[in-house]
């Protein structure tokens, strides 16, 4: 802790924005770089607590308190190795995670939280700049050859674990590009995408196969690729969408979240597709049911498309402003919060249930809705009674719906029927603590084995699983 009242004298400053007004204007991100100083100072806020309960509040259990120090110290070089030790890729994280570690800081009990995710991201940008991130291939292969199928954060970070130890690694996507959610699902506002190509050439330089357009239980049976490889990691994500079974749900202009916005991310990658093809929020009067950080990627995405107005219904109620007495410190806040997409234009509405969709001649022209009112949390399942409100009727305008309501695990069809994996409760891929599913040889990582999640999660789930299979084909060696 190199400035023992550094939480005192400094406050928080975070990276500033380009206005709204002109940020909808383009697909670039839009923070500005902030002052080496600056960004020390913001370090010298943490203040090295005898429990870091950051780290408990990173699901990759990052030394967060360690590189604070090592910023403030003007000790880049030493900070990123520090944080590569705990995180495959802090420059995902440090874009793109909501923050749970500044949620669990201790200075925010009644301060505003260490810029950690800030910190985060100046860390690993300052190591490429100075060009501290090399290639570093292993020095001894062992001769196991492992698929890992989905080029998620999970399935890249599973990946490059596996790669260190001496695997041979081949990674299958079905997409064209690689990244998964990270390219095609994240907004180019959001993260660039050569963001995740920089990343990628790397660990393809480090030995890493890549092959893409290869969708596993369509155009290769997971049987030969279990017979051609010593090891499988399914990582396909949860990509089963939550649908609306409401009348008029099959009327042109309702959408899934995920299909709109990989069009517009193909769109950014220079890919073209025919003007009645594109889903396009541009001169229409756009709805969107989620309130989620998805839900918030449509408003965003809508907003620069050229979206007449944007309205956000969300079935739950307002969350607080502030922590509820049942939602302590050092607990993930549940409140209120506005994201950079919100703030370039949005109509936020709450505790609203969508009755039906109805059109002309095939086309959506209104949403029925109704408002809900909630009882008190049941103290067994937290759960609140869910109740329609006589008389709430209404009817809004719309031309263009996006379904943003989560999704339910991953799709059954095709890979996992044909491998006959044992799925949990939710739907899920099971898998035992080695993170090896029924199916001898085959282990399952990120959203396909815990559900819809976020990246820092995934990382966590591809770390996890690659130290499954190391134990599964080295155990002499693990072992001893």
């Amino acid at each position: 802790m190199g400035d023992i009242t550094g939480f005192m004298k400094h406050t928080r400053q975070d990276f500033e924005k380009e206005a709204a007004g002109e940020r909808i204007k383009h697909w670039k991100e839009f923070y500005k770089d902030m002052a080496e100083d600056d960004i020390r100072r913001q370090g010298a806020r943490c203040m090295d607590c005898g429990v870091p309960f950051c780290q408990s509040g990173c699901p990759i259990g990052n030394i967060i308190p360690d590189w604070n120090d090592l910023v403030y110290h003007n000790k880049w070089k030493e900070a990123i190795e520090r944080l590569h030790k705990t995180n495959n890729f802090p420059e995902f994280t440090g874009l793109v995670c909501p923050a749970p570690c500044e949620n669990a800081c201790v200075l925010a009990i009644n301060e505003p939280a260490v810029t950690i995710k800030n910190i985060e991201v100046s860390i690993i940008e300052r190591a490429y700049k100075e060009g501290w991130i090399k290639p570093t291939p292993p020095k001894k292969r062992t001769g196991k050859k492992v698929a890992v199928v989905g080029s998620v954060p999970a399935g890249l970070s599973c990946a490059d674990q596996l790669n260190k130890a001496g695997h041979v690694v081949t990674v299958f996507e079905k997409n064209e590009v690689l990244g998964g959610l990270l390219t095609l699902g994240i907004p180019e506002f959001k993260m660039e995408k050569w963001v995740v190509e920089r990343r990628l050439q790397r660990m393809e330089k480090e030995g890493v196969k890549f092959k893409t357009k290869v969708h596993i239980g369509v155009d290769m049976s997971a049987k030969e690729l279990i017979d051609t490889f010593d090891a499988v990691v399914l990582a396909g994500g949860a990509e089963a969408p939550r649908d609306l079974p409401v009348e008029g749900r099959d009327l042109k202009g309702v959408h899934f979240a995920m299909e709109f916005l990989a069009q517009q991310n193909r769109e950014c990658l220079g890919q073209k597709m025919a003007k009645d093809e594109k889903i396009s929020a541009e001169g229409k009067k756009v709805i969107v049911l989620g309130g989620g950080d998805t839900g918030s990627d449509c408003i965003g995405t809508s907003n620069r498309q050229g979206a007449v107005s944007v309205l956000n219904f969300e079935l739950l109620p307002r969350p607080p402003k502030e922590r509820d007495e049942d939602n302590p410190w050092p607990q993930w806040a549940f409140v209120e919060r506005t994201s950079t997409s919100h703030e370039e234009g949005v109509e936020r509405d709450y505790a609203v249930m969508t009755k039906k969709l109805s059109g002309e001649n095939g086309v959506l022209k209104k949403l029925h809705a109704i408002r809900l009112k909630f009882g008190e949390k049941d103290p067994a399942t937290g759960r609140r009674a869910m109740e329609e409100v006589l008389g709430s009727d209404f009817t809004v305008d719309v031309d263009l719906i996006l379904l943003a309501m989560g999704f339910l695990g991953p799709v059954k069809n095709g890979m996992l029927e044909e491998l006959g994996v044992e799925l949990d409760q939710r739907g899920n891929v099971k898998t035992d603590e080695n993170r090896m599913t029924s199916v001898n040889g085959v282990f399952a990582a990120g959203d396909m084995r815990r559900g819809q999640s976020l990246v820092v999660w995934a990382i966590n789930e591809g770390r996890a699983a690659a130290q499954g299979v190391h134990q599964y084909l080295m155990p002499e060696l693990v072992n001893s």
